[in-house]
C-alpha cells in the first residue's frame, strides 16, 4: 500500500471497520476528530498536571521563604546574646532553631531533589554544629563559646537557605514557562484540525461536485458517457458517481422508452377510433342474427340454430372486447362525488351474487358501519371491484371462499381487501398483472384488459391497487382510495338530506 496522508490512500476492501475508517469521508472525519480529541485530552491532562506541579512548587516555595525567615529571625536573636549577653534571646533563638529543624525535616526530600545529597548533608551538619554551639553558650557561658564561629555558622545557614530559595524560584519560573506553552499547543491543534477538515471537504466533496456539475452540463447536451473522476475515492464519492452514472444510463434508456410511450399513446388513440368504428358493424351483426332467429327460427334445424347462437355469442364477445378497448383508451374524467365506502362494495357484491352462489363459493364480508366516505364515480369503482370479484370466482373453479374487508387506513385512506383461496399466481406473473393484454387465463378465457382498466380507474381516483399472491394459497387484491374532503362530505350530507325529504 502506498504511503502518505490517509486521504490519498486507495480504498480498502478488506475489514469493514477499516474500510469505513479510511474509505469514507465520515470515517476520515471521525479519525481527525478522534485524534484531535485524544491530543486535546492529553494536553488537558498535561496542563492539569503542570498546574498541579506549579501549585506544589509554589507551596514548597512558601516553605523555603519560611525557612529563610526563621533563620534570619534566629540570627537576629543571635546578635542580641552575642553583643549583650542576653540569655533570654538564646531561648528565643532556640525556638526559631526548632522551627528551622522541623522545616528542614519536612523539606529534606525536596532539598535533595533540587540540589544533591552532599549539599543537604553539609547544610544539616552546619545546622547541627550551630545548635551545639548555642547549647554550649547557654550552659557554660560566653567564655566557653566562640562568637566568631557562631556568626560564621549562622551566615552559612543563611547562604544555604538563600540558595535553596533561588533554586526553587528558578524551577517555579521554568514550570510557569512550560504551562504558558500549552495554550499555543491547543491553538496549533485547532488550526491543524481546521486544515484537515477543509482539505477533506474540498477534496472529498467540492471537487467531485464540480466534476458532477460538468457531467450534468454534458448530459443536458445529450452526452451520457460515464463520469471520469480520479480524485479522492471514498465510499460516498464512489456511491454518488455510481448513482449518477446509473441515472445517466437510465436517462439514455428512457429516451427510447419515451419514444415507445409516444407510440403506445398514438396506438391508444388509434385503438379508440377503431373500437368506435367496430361498434356499428358488430351491433348490426348481432341485430341481424337475432332478427333472423326470430323470423326463421321455427323453420331451422338444430344445427342452423346452433350456428346462429354461435354468431350471437361471438358477436357479444367481440362487443365486450371493443368495450374493454374503449375503457383502456378512455381519457375523460367521469363526474365524481362523495360515496359511502360500504355502499360501493355492497352494491358491487349484489351484481355478482348469483355467480358466487352458482360457483359454490363462500362469501365472508367485514364492512364496519362507521367508515369515512370516499370521492369518486360509483360506476367506475363498481367496475373495478366487479372485475376483482369475477377474477376471484374464476380462480376457484372447484369452489372456495372470497373474503372482503373494508377498513380505514391511516392517515386518510380507505382500504378494500378482496381475497380468494384460489390457485394463486407466480411471482413473474404478478410483475406484469396490470399490463394491458397480459393474462394468466387460457386462450379464449380473457383479453388481459380487465386489470389494466381497473388499474387506470384507481389511478384516476388518486388511489393505489396492490396484489399479494401465493401458489396454492390464493390471492389478495388491495385497493386504497383517498377519503373525501370536508367540502365533499358536506355536499354528500346535503344530498342525502334532500333525498330523504
Amino acid at each position: 500500500m502506498a504511503h502518505g496522508p490517509f486521504w490519498r490512500r486507495p480504498r480498502i476492501v478488506g475489514n469493514p471497520v477499516l474500510r469505513w475508517l479510511f474509505g469514507s469521508i465520515k470515517g476520515q472525519i471521525f479519525i481527525v476528530f478522534a485524534v484531535t480529541s485524544i491530543s486535546l485530552s492529553a494536553l488537558t491532562l498535561l496542563n492539569l498536571w503542570s498546574l498541579s506541579t506549579v501549585k506544589g512548587r509554589l507551596i514548597l516555595g512558601e516553605r523555603y521563604y519560611e525557612l529563610l525567615n526563621n533563620i534570619l529571625e534566629m540570627r537576629r536573636f543571635e546578635k542580641n546574646y552575642l553583643f549583650y549577653n542576653d540569655l533570654a534571646s538564646i531561648q528565643e533563638g532556640k525556638y526559631y532553631l526548632k522551627s528551622v529543624d522541623s522545616l528542614v525535616t519536612d523539606l529534606s526530600g525536596d532539598i535533595i531533589n533540587i540540589t544533591d545529597l552532599k549539599t543537604f548533608e553539609k547544610f544539616r551538619g552546619v545546622l547541627g554544629d550551630y545548635e551545639r554551639m548555642l547549647s554550649i553558650y547557654e550552659t557554660e557561658g560566653r567564655a566557653a563559646a566562640d562568637p566568631e564561629l557562631i556568626r560564621r555558622q549562622g551566615k552559612e545557614l543563611t547562604d544555604f537557605a538563600d540558595q535553596f530559595l533561588r533554586v526553587k524560584q528558578e524551577r517555579i519560573r521554568k514550570a510557569l514557562v512550560e504551562v504558558s506553552v500549552l495554550p499555543f499547543a491547543f491553538l496549533g491543534i485547532f488550526f491543524l484540525l481546521m486544515l484537515l477538515v477543509i482539505k477533506l471537504v474540498s477534496v472529498g466533496l467540492l471537487r467531485p461536485l464540480k466534476v458532477l456539475q460538468t457531467t450534468i452540463q454534458g448530459v443536458a447536451r445529450g452526452n451520457y458517457s460515464p463520469t471520469s473522476y480520479e480524485g479522492l475515492q471514498t465510499d460516498e464519492v464512489h456511491g454518488l458517481i455510481g448513482a449518477f452514472d446509473r441515472m445517466a444510463q437510465e436517462l439514455e434508456a428512457n429516451q427510447e422508452h419515451l419514444l415507445q410511450a409516444r407510440k403506445i399513446a398514438a396506438l391508444g388513440t388509434f385503438t379508440a377510433g377503431i373500437a368506435h368504428e367496430l361498434n356499428n358493424p358488430l351491433n348490426n351483426i348481432s341485430l341481424t342474427a337475432e332478427t333472423y332467429l326470430e323470423e326463421y327460427g321455427g323453420r331451422m334445424d338444430e344445427e342452423a340454430r346452433e350456428l346462429i347462437h354461435d354468431i350471437l355469442t361471438q358477436s357479444e364477445r367481440a362487443c365486450d372486447i371493443v368495450k374493454n378497448l374503449l375503457d383502456f383508451s378512455r381519457t375523460e374524467r367521469p363526474e365524481r362525488s362523495s360515496i359511502e365506502a360500504g355502499e360501493i362494495m355492497l352494491s358491487t357484491v349484489a351484481l355478482v351474487k348469483n355467480q358466487i352462489m352458482l360457483a359454490g363459493i363462500k362469501l365472508d364480508m367485514e364492512i364496519p358501519e362507521e367508515l369515512p366516505p370516499v370521492r369518486g364515480n360509483i360506476r367506475s369503482l363498481q367496475q373495478v371491484f366487479m372485475n376483482l370479484l369475477l377474477n376471484a370466482i374464476q380462480a376457484m373453479p372447484n369452489g372456495g371462499a372470497v373474503t372482503i374487508n373494508v377498513a380505514t387506513e391511516p392517515p386518510d385512506l380507505v382500504r378494500f381487501d378482496i381475497g380468494d383461496t384460489g390457485v394463486g399466481m407466480e411471482p413473474e406473473a404478478i410483475e406484469h398483472i396490470f399490463e394491458p393484454f397480459f393474462t394468466t387465463k387460457s386462450v379464449g378465457q380473457g383479453t388481459g384488459l380487465g386489470l389494466s382498466v381497473a388499474y387506470s380507474i384507481v389511478k384516476r381516483h388518486q388511489g393505489q391497487i396492490k396484489v399479494k399472491s401465493e401458489i396454492g394459497r390464493g390471492t389478495v387484491f388491495t385497493v386504497l382510495l383517498p377519503v373525501a374532503l370536508a367540502e365533499d362530505q358536506t355536499e354528500y350530507a346535503a344530498g342525502a338530506d334532500s333525498d330523504s325529504r
